[in-house]
C-alpha cells in the first residue's frame, strides 16, 4: 500500500489527502499547527503531525504556497532522497496579481528541482481548483489531473493514485511543461479571483 505525506493543511492539501485516501493509500498530514493537520487527517483515518516530524510517505506532496516551499526543503534536507516530491504550487505574484514570481520560461517546479537535484520532482494538481478536486468533477466533466516531470516512474506513481481515486490523469510531459501548467493555473486563479469563473468550476479536459 502506498504511503503519501501531505505537507500543508489548506484546501488543496485536504483535497489531495482525500484523493490519496480514496486511492487506498496511507495518509500522513504535516502542518505548522498540529490541530490543523489533525482536522485534515482525522476524518480520513490518517496520521497527523507537526511540520518537522519524520516523513512517512513514499510520495510527499508540497501543498503549500510557493513562498513557503524553500523553508520546508531546507528543513527536510537529506530526508527527501528516494521519494517522489509533488509540487502543487502556482507561483503567483500576490502583490500585483499580474504575473509570476519565477523567471520567464522557468517554473516553480524547475526551481524546486534545482534545489533538490537528487529527488524525483513532479508537477501536479496546480491546474485544478480545490473544490473540483474534492468533488471529482468540473461541472459535468470528470476532473483531469495533469502531471509533468522528468522521471516516468515518479509521474506514474502520482497518476496511479489519481486514477485509483476515480479521477483522470494525464502525463503532460517533461518537467519543462511545468511552465505551461503554471501559466494555466495562474490564468484560472485570476479568472476566479475576478469572478469571471467560479471557484467551484474551472478548466476541464475533454477527449
Amino acid at each position: 500500500m502506498a504511503q503519501v505525506t501531505i505537507i500543508g493543511a489548506g484546501n488543496i492539501a485536504g483535497a489531495v489527502a482525500g484523493i490519496a485516501a480514496k486511492a487506498g493509500a496511507q495518509v500522513q498530514v504535516l502542518a505548522r499547527e498540529l490541530a490543523k493537520a489533525e482536522a485534515v487527517a482525522g476524518p480520513l483515518g490518517g496520521q497527523a503531525g507537526a511540520l518537522g516530524e519524520q516523513l512517512a510517505g513514499d510520495v510527499v506532496v508540497l501543498a503549500l504556497p510557493y513562498a513557503a516551499v524553500p523553508e520546508v526543503l531546507d528543513r527536510y534536507a537529506g530526508a527527501l532522497e528516494g521519494k517522489v516530491l509533488v509540487d502543487v504550487s502556482n507561483p503567483v505574484d500576490f502583490e500585483t496579481f499580474d504575473g509570476l514570481v519565477v523567471a520567464a520560461g522557468s517554473s516553480a517546479t524547475a526551481e524546486i528541482q534545482a534545489r533538490v537535484p537528487d529527488v524525483k520532482v513532479v508537477k501536479a494538481f496546480n491546474t485544478n481548483l480545490g473544490a473540483t478536486l474534492h468533488t471529482g468533477a468540473v461541472g459535468t466533466v470528470p476532473v483531469t489531473v495533469l502531471a509533468a516531470g522528468d522521471d516516468h516512474d515518479a509521474k506514474d506513481a502520482v497518476l496511479s493514485l489519481v486514477r485509483a481515486a476515480g479521477l483522470r490523469g494525464i502525463d503532460a510531459g517533461s518537467l519543462k511543461r511545468a511552465t505551461e501548467l503554471e501559466a494555466i493555473g495562474f490564468l484560472q486563479i485570476t479568472l476566479a479571483a475576478a469572478e469571471k469563473v467560479g471557484w467551484t468550476g474551472g478548466f476541464a479536459v475533454i477527449d
